[in-house]
Formats: structure tokens, C-alpha cells, sequence
């Protein structure tokens, strides 16, 4: 597998917490987050390293062999350091679907889980 995109950030609450957002999506119906397009499908849980780890099927019927990532370290304070890592099999995406792949994964996880936790 190769790394196609990776990306850090912090997120409000603990790794826990986190952890939990990232293993059980639908957990909590007044905090919708995995909010997938047409094109997409709820990805399944291939390991998962409470609180630390979380490593997630693809969300892409077209690149069934893509995995994301997840690694929570405490940030230093109440909150949790997230970052993702796209990783694909050969042969790589085309720029633009490689674009398209890493804008999807920044959208859902920095932008909607982030917005679930008030930030």
C-alpha cells in the first residue's frame, strides 16, 4: 500500500472520545457526521487500537483496495491530535480522482466530525 495523502489536525475532545466518533459514526443521531455521497459507502472497521488507532475500509466501491488511516494522540491538552492517511494500492489514482479521494476525507473529517464537536 502507498501513501496517497495524509493530514493533521486537532480535534476538541480526547482521543476517546474520538475514537468512538470514528468506529461508531451512527452512534449518536443528533450529531450526523459521515455524511456520504452518492458515490460513496460506509466504510467497515479492519483494526481498531483503542484509543489510538483506527483503520477503516474504503469509502469507494471504485477503490475497493483504498484504506484510511486514523491516528489519535493526546494533543497536550483536553483535545485530541487526528491525523488521516489515505493509503491505495497500485495503480495509483489519476490526479484528479487522488484529489477528489484526499478533499472528500479532509471534508468529512476535519470539516463534519470537527463541526460535531462545537469547532
Amino acid at each position: 500500500m502507498f501513501e496517497a495523502g495524509s493530514r493533521a489536525r486537532g480535534q476538541p475532545p480526547p482521543p476517546g472520545v474520538v475514537f468512538e466518533a470514528l468506529t461508531e459514526p451512527d452512534l449518536d443521531p443528533a450529531r450526523p457526521w459521515l455524511r456520504l455521497l452518492d458515490d460513496e459507502q460506509s466504510p467497515q472497521i479492519l483494526r481498531a487500537d483503542r484509543p489510538h488507532l483506527v483503520v477503516w475500509s474504503s469509502l469507494w466501491p471504485r477503490r475497493p483496495d483504498a484504506q484510511v488511516r486514523f491516528d489519535l494522540e493526546p494533543d497536550g491538552g483536553a483535545g485530541t491530535r487526528l491525523r488521516w492517511t489515505l493509503l491505495v494500492a497500485e495503480p495509483l489514482p489519476d490526479a484528479s480522482l487522488l484529489g477528489h479521494l484526499r478533499k472528500r476525507l479532509n471534508v468529512l473529517i476535519n470539516a463534519n466530525l470537527r463541526y460535531t464537536f462545537g469547532q
